[in-house]
């Protein structure tokens, strides 16, 4: 029988980090020993696929190239995601047959709004990230990303100086929304959270084998 490959789906808004997020979690899950493919969508273009690529598969040799995947979905981002997730579905069906000793399959959405989830059909574990550019007030708005999701990524954290946003506020307003399920603060230019992250996937969805210690990107 076809081994069913883990799958978690990464979604949020444009510009939230959703990229950003994947290319410093994923030299953490490969430094301890998971094999990863990516799938990335977005309605028009392959950019966000091609960047990470780049520096994933070919400057730092993670994974293979052909495991970093582009998707153009050619309409609403979180169709291919949810109501209709075919196209994707599609890819992962060649992915599991071609690979089947892969450890996990990120699927990347293509910038969507706080309405965003995954089909159980496609993921079994969602993060959603927003980002504090958008205000203090952004866990409180709600939302089904923001209140369903496995694990909330509030990024960019240290941009709350500029912005005038308040994390005490946001972490206090995303435990009362989300019912005390799991956030991270996280700032992917210096690491700050990617660590933590990385253990919750480790932990709640790579547990059938856990490394012996977590390898972080520390230097």
């Amino acid at each position: 029988m076809k081994k069913r490959i883990p799958r978690i789906g990464i979604g949020g808004p444009v510009g939230c980090g959703k990229s950003m997020l994947i290319e410093r979690v994923v030299p953490i899950l490969a430094k301890n020993g998971y094999r990863i493919s990516i799938i990335s969508n977005d309605v028009i273009s392959k950019e966000d696929a091609d960047r990470m690529r780049q520096n994933l598969a070919t400057n730092q040799g993670l994974l293979p190239e052909n495991l970093v995947i582009g998707v153009a979905t050619g309409g609403c981002p979180h169709t291919a995601i949810r109501e209709d997730p075919s196209i994707n579905l599609s890819v992962i069906e060649e992915i599991e047959n071609e690979h089947s000793d892969l450890d996990l399959i990120i699927i990347e959405s293509g910038g969507d709004n706080i309405t965003t989830t995954f089909s159980p059909a496609l993921a079994d574990y969602f993060i959603y990230i927003i980002d504090v550019s958008g205000g203090d007030k952004y866990p409180r708005k709600r939302g089904l990303g923001i209140e369903t999701c496995d694990l909330l990524v509030i990024n960019k954290i240290d941009l709350a100086p500029l912005v005038d946003a308040n994390l005490d506020i946001m972490e206090r307003d995303a435990k009362t929304v989300r019912k005390n399920k799991p956030y991270v603060l996280v700032n992917c230019k210096t690491d700050e959270g990617v660590d933590i992250v990385a253990r919750h996937i480790i932990e709640d969805v790579l547990f059938e084998q856990p490394p012996k210690k977590i390898i972080t990107n520390a230097k």
